[in-house]
């Protein structure tokens, strides 16, 4: 009976732990933990997204060509199946609270409409390669990284309001994460492959200038990219298995090492807007880490 007792006291102390850890992440910074568990999404799980009202979503749920809504416990659930033939990459919200999905095997950016989950074309262009990564700006532009990865060649399209494709940036190399900084007023693409980033000046009319290298890596690739309010870029080390934070200047401020290795993509959420989510392709399940500003 006492080895019973102590066994079930161990067991309520466990099952109590979680809540503990959740105090004390809430207060540690750059420290990652597991936000869902292994396995729960495909291996191309990436392009993590958050709304306006705090909800996050997740592209390849249990399989390609969905969608996954995953809740502040981790738990996950489906939110919506993709057309046959598409698979999402990448997931923004524009001014209206629709959701915008870079489709990699449709060659579209996808249109979802978040109260009625349907799906429809928001762009084609048969000149795209494999729409990857997108950001949005206030104005509704969108920017879409378009790399061709057997070619280690990429491109770099503005998606207008009208929904009509410019191309803005060619002969690139494999491009792949690409976001705004805070103002809008720089935007950073990098290439995986060739393990570089790149910055450019961009004007009222969604223009690009001033193409500059903002930093290179002699090892391991790179994935999705974050800004934070304060213009820091967060960049996804594939195959490192950390996030590297760069400063404005260029300067790496901050390498958070995660338990994955194969980091796809981040983004910012929670209350505060200071937890970050990352995929991890081979976990195929999601990581974060509390970081000192909010996210952009």
């Amino acid at each position: 009976m006492k080895q019973g007792f102590l066994f079930t006291a161990i067991v309520f102390l466990y099952c109590c732990k979680p809540a503990a850890t959740s105090k004390s992440f809430q207060k540690s910074l750059f420290r990652s933990i597991d936000h869902t568990r292994e396995n729960l999404f495909s291996q191309n799980i990436e392009g993590p997204a958050v709304d306006k009202d705090g909800n996050l979503f997740v592209v390849n749920y249990l399989k390609d060509g969905t969608i996954g809504q995953v809740k502040e416990d981790g738990n996950c659930e489906l939110f919506v199946e993709l057309p046959p033939k598409s698979t999402g990459n990448s997931i923004q919200f524009n001014k209206e609270g629709n959701m915008l999905v870079a489709d990699f095997t449709g060659h579209n950016v996808l249109l979802v409409d978040v109260p009625t989950k349907k799906v429809s074309v928001y762009c084609h262009n048969d000149a795209f390669n494999q729409p990857n990564d997108i950001c949005i700006n206030r104005k509704g532009q969108v920017f879409a990284s378009d790399p061709n990865w057997k070619q280690q060649t990429g491109q770099v399209w503005r998606i207008n309001e009208d929904r009509n494709p410019v191309l803005v940036q060619e002969k690139m190399g494999t491009t792949n994460g690409i976001c705004l900084s805070a103002d809008e007023k720089i935007l950073y693409v990098n290439e995986s492959v060739q393990r570089k980033v790149w910055a450019f000046d961009v004007d009222e009319n969604g223009d690009l200038s001033n193409k500059r290298l903002f930093t290179s890596f002699k090892d391991f690739g790179m994935d999705g990219m974050k800004c934070d309010t304060q213009g820091n870029l967060y960049i996804c080390r594939y195959g490192k298995g950390a996030v590297a934070v760069f400063s404005p200047a260029g300067k790496e401020i901050q390498e958070v090492v995660l338990k994955g290795k194969n980091v796809s993509n981040i983004t910012f959420g929670g209350k505060d807007w200071r937890t970050c989510y990352v995929t991890l392709q081979d976990r195929k399940g999601m990581e974060k880490f509390r970081t000192d500003i909010p996210g952009r």
